[in-house]
């Protein structure tokens, strides 16, 4: 039988890779994105209770209503916008169901849509699917900063959705009002989409404040945010997630929503939208991720290795030009088989391998697995 592949060009993700060869070496998995430690015993004890109490049913292709009004509240009160629970608050299977369904609720053959590389794994692959051309905008280190005035040189007739990241995976950089600013006078006479990928927003460093594209108003009509409890609950095998946008926005992603998975997770919506009644469940986690990444850099300061301490997500990059000039991802495979420590190249994040001699690390771990990591992250030599 001939398949014709409509992704012939993708095969097994960097993820699964780095995961597989860091178990057959017994490394320390510091590549994939996800933390070692269990969710909150009071979250899991609030799903039990749903479940026992008979709430295993599909919920509203929205999502429980208790929830969406708890999401709307939550960004009424961190970004002084209103948005309505009923109609623009949608509830999805996890932040990738959430971008996936809005390429393909707003790409057309032939639309060109703009990414900011590195990306995200994603992304690519849900334009094509659409038929979409994917319009790449590379950043590098070590600032990872956008030049405005190049990025606009790629919105041609055929741009139809910009696709934004931050706190940005991997780099862990992230957008300033300065970045914005400059967003809204590019996109002001146009009829741009921009996707907000926003899945870290709680997760900002060194007293800075996460700057929402919901909190500019030029810019929230032709909006669509993306946010994960996966990340912010410390739950990612639950693939929960949620979207944001302006009513017209939503009317056409949920006539996709429904016929994608159309609802999501009944008893653990019930559970979520009790656990965040208290705000300090989310608001505290700036403060205890940055605990995690300043004990792992200060772990790894007197290496070789140069880093500009990560602005947000549970990431940090760090450049090995001073220990080698291998391909980071020869780098990535020696350090998980020779140091017992594994990490992501971030050339695979690029669409044309671009090296940087840079890769990531997930600080998202117990402490004793970063003073682990940290003291074999000591051992490597200049080669």
């Amino acid at each position: 039988m001939k398949i014709t592949s409509k992704l012939p060009n993708l095969g097994t993700n960097i993820f699964s890779v780095m995961s597989g060869l860091s178990n057959q070496h017994n490394a320390i998995n510091l590549s994939q994105g996800f933390p070692n430690f269990d969710c909150d015993k009071k979250l899991k004890n609030l799903v039990n209770h749903y479940v026992q109490n008979g709430h295993n049913q599909y919920c509203p292709m929205t999502g429980v209503p208790a929830l969406t009004q708890r999401l709307a509240d939550k960004i009424q009160h961190l970004y002084q916008v209103a948005y309505n629970p009923k109609t623009e608050v949608n509830i999805t299977s996890g932040a990738t169901q959430a971008i996936f369904s809005t390429i393909h609720a707003f790409i057309h053959p032939g639309d060109e849509v703009i990414i900011v590389e590195p990306a995200y794994d994603c992304y690519q692959p849900a334009i094509q699917l659409a038929g979409g051309t994917v319009v790449p905008y590379q950043i590098k280190a070590p600032d990872w900063k956008i030049d405005w005035e190049a990025f606009g040189k790629l919105i041609t007739s055929k741009t139809r959705m910009i696709i934004l990241n931050t706190p940005h995976n991997p780099s862990g950089s992230i957008l300033t009002d300065v970045d914005y600013q400059a967003l809204q006078k590019l996109v002001a006479e146009t009829d741009l989409l921009i996707l907000s990928d926003e899945v870290y927003e709680h997760m900002i460093y060194d007293g800075q404040k996460h700057c929402s594209i919901l909190s500019y108003p030029a810019l929230r009509k032709r909006s669509l945010a993306v946010y994960s409890f996966g990340k912010s609950l410390h739950a990612t095998g639950w693939k929960l997630g949620y979207i944001v946008g302006d009513e017209a926005l939503m009317h056409e992603f949920r006539k996709v929503h429904q016929f994608d998975v159309f609802s999501t997770n009944t008893p653990m919506q019930y559970a979520i939208a009790d656990y965040l009644e208290d705000e300090n469940t989310y608001l505290g986690l700036s403060d205890f991720f940055q605990q995690k990444r300043d004990l792992f850099l200060d772990k790894i300061k007197d290496t070789p290795f140069k880093f500009t301490p990560s602005a947000g997500t549970y990431f940090q990059v760090v450049d090995y030009s001073a220990i080698s000039d291998e391909p980071d991802t020869e780098f990535a495979k020696r350090m998980t088989i020779e140091y017992g420590v594994a990490v992501i190249p971030i050339s695979v994040f690029y669409h044309n391998n671009l090296d940087h001699k840079v890769v990531r690390f997930c600080f998202a771990k117990t402490e004793d697995v970063l003073e682990a990591a940290g003291e074999l992250i000591q051992k490597i030599e200049i080669k």
